[in-house]
């Protein structure tokens, strides 16, 4: 290549034209006087207020809220499971009372007392586990409410699961998906799924 080579752009340019980053007569200032193309201004892609261009709203739900949905199935299954033992129980009592082998037990006597109890404790059982599987099935469509809601639902299984069953491993079981429950849901991805706007 020859120093007046047209084709080579480190020689002089022929016509006297500037040299590089120089304008030209007649161009508008900012463009580059070289001859090659200027890129296309950078897009941002997604937008919409979610994360600063990150991409919008999600539209799966997150993997920590199906870990609550599931937990929130167990909690329910565990609850069916228990108020079906209680009727069971109180049924059984009733039916012993009178049995001439534990008329003269006073401890079976004594506990005979609260058969009752057996069943009222056995619908409320019953009853929490229904509104844990409403909650679970939910989690897909609701909204802010629901998430609240299963917050709240959360910390109070887990503070029946402390008192009174402390020392029983169902208890402790339950503390522990409940409080996993409350943290899956309050985490920022669950907000942002719970606060996704709907058609």
């Amino acid at each position: 290549m020859s120093f007046g080579d047209p084709n080579n752009p480190y020689g002089q340019q022929q016509g006297g034209q500037p040299g590089y980053g120089y304008p030209q007569q007649g161009q508008p200032q900012g463009q580059p006087s070289f001859g090659y193309p200027q890129a296309p201004p950078v897009q941002s892609f997604g937008g919409g207020g979610y994360g600063g261009g990150y991409g919008g709203p999600p539209t799966e739900m997150p993997g920590g809220v199906k870990a609550a949905r599931a937990m929130l199935y167990v909690i329910g299954g565990f609850q069916v499971i228990g108020a079906l033992l209680l009727f069971w129980a109180g049924v059984g009592i009733e039916e012993l009372k009178d049995d001439p082998e534990f008329r003269n037990d006073q401890a079976f006597q004594d506990l005979a007392q609260y058969s009752d109890s057996f069943h009222v404790v056995g619908v409320l059982a019953l009853l929490w586990g229904i509104f844990a599987i409403f909650l679970a099935a939910k989690l897909a469509k609701g909204g802010n409410g629901i998430r609240v809601t299963t917050i709240v639902f959360a910390v109070i299984t887990a503070v029946l699961g402390i008192y009174p069953f402390i020392f029983i491993l169902v208890g402790l079981i339950y503390t522990v998906l409940a409080v996993l429950i409350a943290v899956f849901v309050g985490k920022s991805d669950g907000g942002a799924w719970f606060n996704r706007p709907r058609h």
